[in-house]
């Protein structure tokens, strides 16, 4: 059923051919995807390594709609001015990860970057209460982060609706995006929650048809 607000989504590089990244960045292109989701992983942070800065610079290349970086990786600000250059639309964090995460959100900004704060399953919505008026993404994981393929954590649904609440209490200009485990069953139950940009990887990229997958979840 649609609703009156305009999702994102953002399907998940994660998940698509290394292979032939060519023909994966063209359909993404002709899709009505809003964003293309990279997650970078250090092996530190959570337990797998994705890819680096050279894969994002060729990706860059070619890849026609916003770039929503999503940093795994330990002492995220030593790279932030990389991912600006990059060409990254959205900066994203680990509150997990960040000592001085204030800091980390305005240097984000200052870099002219939307400034996206991520929370794992276990972390709750309330340790946002102090910089959500600062922050243009909320991100929840509905997966522990490391892996692609993984299955929904359901009480990201009630996450969702805590960190909605809190946005709307603070008169915060945030949205919220959740990441893992995406489908339109999911995916409804989600923005019914409150949601406003969706991540999906296996689900778009192991789809037989990509382009009918990624419409259906912008109909959502």
């Amino acid at each position: 059923m649609k609703t009156d607000k305009n999702i994102i989504v953002a399907p998940s590089l994660l998940s698509a051919d290394f292979a032939n990244l060519h023909k994966d960045l063209d359909m993404i292109n002709r899709s009505e995807a809003d964003w293309l989701h990279l997650d970078v992983m250090d092996g530190v942070f959570v337990p797998n390594i994705s890819f680096g800065m050279p894969v994002i610079a060729a990706v860059q290349k070619e890849c026609k709609k916003v770039l929503d970086v999503h940093l795994m990786i330990v002492e995220p600000d030593k790279f932030i001015s990389d991912f600006q250059k990059l060409g990254a639309g959205v900066l994203t964090v680990h509150y997990e990860a960040c000592t001085h995460l204030h800091r980390s959100i305005q240097r984000i900004k200052d870099a002219g970057m939307k400034a996206g704060v991520a929370l794992n399953p276990h972390t709750p919505i309330s340790l946002l209460e102090e910089v959500i008026e600062d922050i243009d993404v909320v991100m929840l994981m509905s997966v522990n982060p490391g892996f692609g393929g993984q299955k929904f954590i359901n009480n990201t649904l009630d996450k969702v609706s805590r960190a909605k609440e809190l946005i709307l209490r603070k008169n915060s200009k945030a949205i919220i995006e959740v990441d893992g485990g995406v489908n339109l069953e999911t995916g409804a139950k989600l923005i019914s929650a409150g949601a406003d940009a969706l991540v999906a990887g296996s689900f778009v990229f192991g789809a037989k048809d990509p382009l009918d997958t990624i419409a259906k979840l912008k109909a959502l």
